[in-house]
Formats: C-alpha cells, structure tokens, sequence
C-alpha cells in the first residue's frame, strides 16, 4: 500500500512515498481505509526526533497521528465495530496515517456522525480534542474573559470558537493577516507583536484575563502570565513545563471514544466547525507538511485518499472562505505550534 513515512529522524529529505505491506490489527486496534488524515506541527516534531525516547516510533512509519475513514476490519478484543462504519481516531502506537490503510486504537475510536465529514472528524483527536480538553481543565464561567495565544493555528482557532460557543468572552491573539479568521471564530482580534499586552488591556475593564490558552510559548507565554487573574488558569499547548513554572500546566490529553463523541456531536448540532484552510491528496503529501512545518497554514491542514482528491487541485482550500484566509496566511515569523500528537 501507499504511505508517505519517514525513515531516519531528520528533514524533509528522511521524508518518501513508499510501498509498504498492509498493517494487521493487533489486540485493541482497528484497520481503517483512509479517507483523511490531519498533518499537525507535532508531526513534524517527531519525524525530526525531537519526541525521542517519549513517542514509539517503528520505520518506515507514515507521518500523522490522527485520521477519518471507513473500517477495513478489526483485531482481538475490539467489540461494537464493523466493516464499513465511518469512524475517526487515533493511530496506533508506533504507526502513522498519511497512507491509505492505518491502524487506529479501539479505545480512541469514534463514530462518525452525519453531517460531519472526514476531513472535520479528523481533526478532533489532535487539535480540536487539545482545544476541547484545555477549554474543560479551565471551566471558566460563562462570561469569563479568555485569552487565547496562537489563535490561528488548529488548535488556537478551535480554542476560540468552542470558546464563543460557551458564552466566553474570547480575545484572540495572532497576526493581522489572520484577523478575518479570528473575527469570523467570534472572538476579538489583538495583532501579535510588541505592545500586544496593552492592546489586550485596552480591551478589558481591570487589565486582567480569567484564563488562557497558549499555542505559541515562549516570551509571550511569560508575558500573558503577567495578564491572567489566578496564574492556575494557564493552559500550554506549545511550552508546558514553562506553563508549569509560571504556575498553570500543560493540557491533559484525553483521547477516548466519549471525549470525541462528544465532540463530533457538537460538530454535527452546528455548536462549531473546525477550521480547515487547504487539503492535499495522499500523493501530494509533502505539500502539506511543508506547509504546516514552514509555519504558513491557518487552522487545521488535511490529507485526503487519492481517490477523494481525483479532478481536485493540488492544495485547494475547504471553500472559498478558506482560500482567501490561506492567501491573507502571514510570513513563517508568526508561528503557532500545537501541542503533540
């Protein structure tokens, strides 16, 4: 079958389509025919080592930690699923999911509502599922002031909208050409760079935040501490032992089949959408990742099977909305890491 993988921990140049033998499902775990795969900056971490010795890794191994298809069949033990149920997931230990068939584990497995597509669903393991953790860890009270850092990016853009959608006031901070995104999300837009810690004052009546979400690190990490009320309402995606230090914490990741249930429900009642601003077909791979690794991608980028992608052009956006947000995409200075896979 087709994957792009990598071989060694490096660049891009460790980077190739290969031709690798079908995956069996082992205890736990389901063979699903890829229909789309999220590419996400924690991929790119682990295909250049940097998660070593913290993330099984077994190469050649597809890039992706997070996909949307079809069931192909299931190992020992799996129980309630079928071939031909649309489901969404994460990928099994040491595999990845930029190839057309992928192991997912069954008890990070979901079904795929109507009405949500796979391209949505496969977003929700990694930077949509971040968001929605790190939203329920603060548990701000309607009305709350939340800042998010990094609101551009997958997992920053779905921060500000789930946040809309439970009545937070979201400020959002990212660059001006990411302005459009951030208000369509909800939220009120602050442009990143100096000063930017006076713009988000001016727009609240004391000078602090009740709570915020980090996807960018850092000084600007240090900087929102100086803004946030209780330093316990800091959640990082991109710097957590620096979010630890400051007195906030990581997010604590809860990959199950009733977290992303519940997710893609609110997916499917309209609550939000998952931002997706381009796709590539499987063969064109490389695209993708280079443009979430050269910092350029707004909201989430998606991989989709061959066969979807046939008659579609190479990197074209999710909908006109979303071409024109790609284009307005600022240069890879401002940068907005997400959490890992």
């Amino acid at each position: 079958m087709h994957a792009f993988a990598f071989s060694a921990h490096g660049g891009p140049e460790v980077t190739a389509h290969v031709d690798v033998p079908v995956p069996v499902p082992g205890p736990g775990q389901l063979l699903v025919r890829m229909a789309a795969s999220g590419v996400n900056p924690g991929d790119v971490k682990v295909r250049s080592g940097g998660r070593q010795g913290a993330f099984d890794v077994r190469f050649p191994m597809a890039i992706g930690r997070e996909a949307a298809g079809d069931v192909v069949t299931v190992g020992d033990g799996v129980e309630g699923w079928a071939p031909g149920d649309a489901v969404f997931g994460a990928a099994a230990a040491g595999t990845g999911t930029l190839a057309d068939l992928v192991l997912l584990t069954a008890e990070s497995v979901a079904r795929r509502p109507d009405g949500v597509s796979p391209e949505q669903a496969t977003c929700i393991p990694v930077s949509v599922g971040t968001a929605w953790d790190a939203l329920d860890e603060l548990d701000l009270a309607a009305g709350s002031i939340l800042l998010v850092l990094g609101a551009g990016g997958g997992v920053g853009s779905a921060a500000s909208a789930i946040g809309v959608a439970r009545g937070l006031t979201v400020i959002g901070v990212a660059s001006a050409g990411k302005r459009q995104l951030v208000e369509d999300l909800g939220a009120v837009h602050v442009v990143s760079g100096d000063g930017w810690t006076d713009r988000v004052r001016e727009l609240t009546t004391d000078g602090r935040v009740d709570g915020v979400i980090d996807l960018v690190g850092g000084d600007v990490l240090r900087e929102a501490a100086a803004l946030v009320r209780d330093r316990g309402a800091i959640r990082s995606g991109a710097a957590p032992q620096l979010a630890t230090g400051l007195g906030g914490s990581g997010v604590t990741r809860r990959r199950t089949t009733a977290v992303f249930t519940a997710i893609a429900e609110a997916i499917a009642a309209g609550v939000f959408s998952p931002v997706v601003s381009g796709t590539w077909p499987l063969a064109q791979a490389e695209q993708a990742v280079a443009a979430v690794e050269d910092g350029h991608a707004i909201g989430n980028v998606v991989v989709i099977a061959d066969e979807q992608a046939s008659g579609a052009a190479s990197g074209a956006a999710s909908d006109d909305q979303a071409s024109e947000r790609a284009a307005a995409a600022e240069p890879a200075g401002d940068r907005t890491p997400t959490s890992g896979p």
